[in-house]
């Protein structure tokens, strides 16, 4: 059952174009990641994907209904988490989850105590004391105690030492298990990896590639480490192979998911010793789709931009 679909969605700035014809669908007990480089256009579709903004064409439907002229309505069910969380500086952050909590309609003080022990806050100190992870503690607390049909966190972890990441994460699980749904968007590439059922990929302001984690992974390359009994030739010559390091009888390369059979045929005649094969990640795929689009994004060894 489809929760959120935004077709051909496009947003002009003046004459900047923004978006260009943006296709997304989220449906029931699914986590989808929503990966891309600042700028690229994720922030502006989640904002009209809440209704902040007006989109110049295409729609958007949440809960079968309209985000635009609906979005009062639609925002009963929507917990959202943005990526720079402000708060009221003179209440304290227990008293900020509780207001969240009241508007929402929600009184799940047993859950709401859960998750304070679980993130490890303070909920007895003023928001202007607060640093910025702590800040981001408070708005996930707020979210995940609320029982929202529709998760939509952007950058949510953004300030989050590794620790709190993974109470994120099983926080997004134990939603995604309760059939609750969940539009991720993020930097750090093996969070959406370990979470999420299917991926949009954004550059530009258009959707390049969509699908589960494994239909996106036959686009990407393979990593092998290959030990052979007799010297190997013409590697370099083989089609879909990347990347070549090493000499005679021991190679490390890439390898086109369509070219793996033909490639693993060739150099077995020269008598295989080693052959080690790892998985390509997702952070595989985004690298190369930038490499190719002549525009690599800035994301370090961590995944983070």
């Amino acid at each position: 059952m489809e929760i959120l679909k935004a077709t051909n969605i496009s947003k002009k700035f003046g004459k900047f174009i923004a978006l260009n014809g943006v296709n997304m669908e989220v449906n029931q007990g699914e986590v989808y990641g929503f990966i891309g480089p600042n700028g690229a256009g994720k922030s502006t579709t989640i904002r009209i994907l809440l209704g902040i903004l007006k989109a110049t064409g295409g729609e958007v439907q949440i809960f079968g209904k309209d985000a635009w002229n609906d979005a009062v309505d639609i925002h009963k069910n929507i917990a959202y988490v943005p990526g720079e969380v402000n708060l009221w500086p003179n209440l304290t952050g227990g008293e900020v989850i509780d207001l969240f909590m009241k508007l929402r309609g929600s009184s799940n003080k047993k859950r709401r105590e859960e998750l304070i022990h679980k993130f490890n806050l303070d909920p007895t100190k003023k928001c202007r004391t607060y640093s910025k992870g702590n800040r981001q503690k408070v708005a996930l607390i707020a979210a995940f105690s609320s029982d929202a049909e529709l998760y939509i966190l952007d950058e949510p972890t953004s300030g989050l030492d590794p620790l709190m990441e993974k109470v994120f994460q099983e926080c997004v699980l134990e939603a995604k298990m309760a059939g609750k749904s969940v539009l991720l968007s993020s930097h750090i590439l093996s969070e959406v990896e370990r979470l999420c059922d299917r991926v949009g990929i954004i550059r530009q302001g258009e959707i390049i590639e969509s699908g589960t984690l494994d239909q996106l992974r036959h686009l990407t390359r393979t990593n092998l480490v290959v030990e052979t009994k007799q010297p190997m030739t013409s590697l370099e010559s083989l089609n879909g192979v990347y990347e070549i390091v090493g000499k005679d009888r021991a190679f490390s390369f890439q390898v086109d998911g369509n070219e793996l059979d033909e490639v693993i045929r060739y150099i077995s005649q020269f008598g295989l010793v080693k052959l080690e094969s790892t998985r390509p990640t997702l952070e595989d795929l985004f690298m190369r789709h930038y490499e190719e689009s002549g525009s690599t994004p800035n994301v370090g060894a961590g995944g983070r931009p």
